[in-house]
């Protein structure tokens, strides 16, 4: 076992990878960006190296600088996560080169998976099933609408050296190809410095279904599958292993093929085989095929080694050092069901957009395993992915591991920025997912209802009137009066001004509009009328939340200050953080409704802008390639006569 190894990552991974290796005694160091100098993944490992600026460019993605930091540390490994350098084998010779050891595949394996279309080949050679399509080398407009219509619309054009989703697009009649072709390329060369693209059937009920593999450079063994096929525009929300309504026969077929294409490339390590499920007549031997194969860790193992036992990362180590695979196939087995959902900064009511924002208040239940790169007070970094925390859950029945998502996403306490939660536990409450319904449209045909405002409890408000007003906290028998009399408060939040009046010790009246709520304290519960409300009262400077199932947040204001700053009908602004990559207006161009201004690039996604009414042009305030911040004014229209 190594005594000394270096994360070349940041975040979530990071902390988990230390996590293991405190627990097995091996020495761990950390590096980071500027922006990082702080985060949590700094503190807990054992050493730390500052690597650079905090854009990807310039700190995660410097090779040489990481094996340098590695080198001069005295670290014999390291140890690549996921993202970043996980899957260059360029880095992976450049690590090997320098005497140390790299803590997944070889590069040999790395380029064999890394582009889909060598992959696919290299599969049906190898007797895994692929799915009909194009993965050749003429790139020509012509050849891939011509090989379109002869796999049969609808089909999907891929980024060969694609993935999350960028550079894929849905082509569902031969008039739209073009456009579409246009724009997956466009997106593969930005975000993989490769345009190049496959075509392959698109399957109508698909299910996303990935086996786990592990190897040792010899043979390889599987670790069940895990289901994926809860996705929004091809990104991943919730996980689940193992998939629900496997047959005994299907997993056999499905994990004989995942070790075949381990084997066939002498895989080393932890990696992943992905497949397309065609669910339209149930999960059959005959309907699934190879879709791609990530060579290293997925963001989703925990489910994995929550019905396994196997801890992939303490795996990895052992079998990085020169050790043999820790299990044969007939040692492992599946015990219960697991469940994951990412939660993310992202505001859902605009669209998903990434958010950033600091998280004054954080705090997960003790009974769901939180995997987590950020502390309460640490800021959500534009430069990064916007993910919080992966929650997993385990119980034995898929009924019961569902449930307790549901309850552990319900007590998940987050303030300072806005988030998916509500989503994601609208997800956990969804009635076709509870019964295994799901294929990878489900989000898409049901986005409405997983989206739509919750009404708030008339409690919710009053509570966070008694936070406003000081009452949540323990206090004697004469607070709430002044001269012996009861002391009536005035507090105005954004949204509404309420009145509060004590009416004894710990009992008051909450008024909000015509709405007047008496509120009780007893035992350190608060109760209104019979009902016992399971809530948290939380205030950071001007900001109340009030936890209780789901996160409610209001803001105090000073009724004296005076704001006259409006919407301005014509501005166009950056909703988030990100990069201005395109510019598709000048001065004095006029412009209709819903037509393109820019496109914004944030957090690994391309987000269009577009005109909110029609005018002229009147200024065009920054300049393509320039990075601004949410809010920033990009584009302004004349004013309307």
């Amino acid at each position: 076992m190594f005594r000394k190894i270096l994360i070349a990552n940041r975040g979530e991974i990071a902390c988990r990878v230390i996590d293991t290796c405190q627990r097995l005694g091996v020495a761990t160091v950390a590096v980071y960006s500027d922006a990082d100098r702080d985060a949590r993944h700094v503190a807990v490992a054992d050493q730390a190296v500052h690597i650079g600026g905090p854009a990807p460019k310039d700190s995660y993605l410097k090779g040489d600088t990481i094996i340098a930091a590695a080198r001069a540390v005295g670290a014999e490994a390291i140890h690549p996560g996921y993202g970043f350098l996980s899957e260059n084998p360029d880095f992976v010779e450049a690590v090997e080169a320098a005497g140390l050891v790299f803590i997944g595949p070889s590069a040999r394996a790395i380029r064999a998976m890394g582009l889909k279309d060598a992959a696919k080949a290299l599969m049906e050679k190898a007797g895994v099933p692929v799915v009909p399509g194009y993965h050749g080398a003429d790139q020509s407009d012509e050849l891939l609408a011509d090989q379109a219509a002869r796999i049969g619309y609808p089909v999907l054009i891929k980024a060969v050296a694609g993935g999350g989703g960028k550079g894929m697009r849905l082509v569902e009649s031969p008039a739209d190809f073009a456009a579409k072709l246009h724009s997956a390329r466009g997106e593969a060369a930005t975000a993989f410095g490769n345009s190049d693209v496959l075509v392959e059937k698109y399957v109508e009920k698909p299910r996303h279904i990935e086996m786990q593999i592990f190897g040792d450079g010899n043979r390889a063994v599987h670790l069940f599958e895990r289901d994926c096929s809860l996705q929004r525009r091809h990104q991943k929300v919730i996980e689940e292993a193992p998939a629900p309504g496997m047959t005994a026969d299907m997993r056999a077929a499905m994990g004989r093929a995942a070790v075949r294409a381990a084997e066939a490339i002498g895989y080393s390590g932890a990696g992943t085989v992905e497949f397309i499920v065609d669910a339209s007549d149930g999960l059959r031997p005959d309907r699934f095929w190879f879709m791609e194969m990530n060579t290293r860790l997925q963001v989703e193992h925990p489910v994995t080694e929550a019905i396994t036992g196997v801890d992939l990362v303490e795996w990895q180590l052992r079998v990085a050092s020169g050790e043999s695979l820790p299990a044969h196939q007939k040692d492992l087995s599946i015990n219960g069901h697991a469940f994951e959902a990412r939660l993310y900064a992202e505001d859902v009511p605009a669209g998903f957009l990434p958010a950033t924002g600091r998280l004054t208040h954080l705090a997960f239940p003790p009974f769901a395993r939180s995997e987590t790169g950020v502390r309460p007070g640490d800021a959500i970094s534009p430069w990064y992915d916007p993910m919080i925390a992966k929650i997993i859950v385990h119980a034995p029945t898929r009924a019961a591991a569902l449930g307790r998502l549901a309850a552990a996403l319900a007590a998940t306490e987050v303030a300072g920025s806005v988030t998916n939660l509500d989503f994601l536990s609208s997800l956990a409450r969804h009635p076709g997912f509870a019964a295994g319904d799901v294929d990878t449209g489900l989000i898409a045909r049901d986005l409405d209802q997983l989206v739509a405002p919750l009404p708030v409890p008339a409690a919710i408000p009053a509570l966070a009137v008694l936070a406003a007003a000081g009452f949540d906290r323990v206090a004697g028998p004469d607070r709430g009066f002044a001269l012996w009399k009861p002391l009536r408060q005035t507090v105005q939040f954004e949204t509404f001004v309420a009145e509060v009046e004590c009416l004894g010790h710990d009992q008051f009246c909450v008024a909000v509009g015509n709405q007047q709520t008496v509120v009780e304290r007893r035992c350190g519960d608060w109760w209104i009328a019979a009902e016992k409300l399971k809530a948290r009262l939380v205030r950071i400077g001007d900001d109340i939340s009030v936890f209780a199932g789901r996160a409610y947040h209001f803001r105090l204001i000073d009724p004296l200050a005076r704001h006259s700053i409006g919407p301005a009908s014509g501005l166009a602004t950056s909703p988030m953080p990100g990069l201005v990559k395109a510019l598709f207006v000048t001065p004095g161009q006029e412009v209709e409704v819903g037509e393109r201004l820019a496109v914004l690039e944030a957090m690994k996604m391309e987000h269009t802008l577009t005109a909110a009414r029609a005018g002229r042009v009147a200024e065009v305030f920054v300049d393509a390639g320039a990075q601004v911040e949410a809010g920033t004014a990009l584009i302004r229209l004349e004013d309307e006569a």
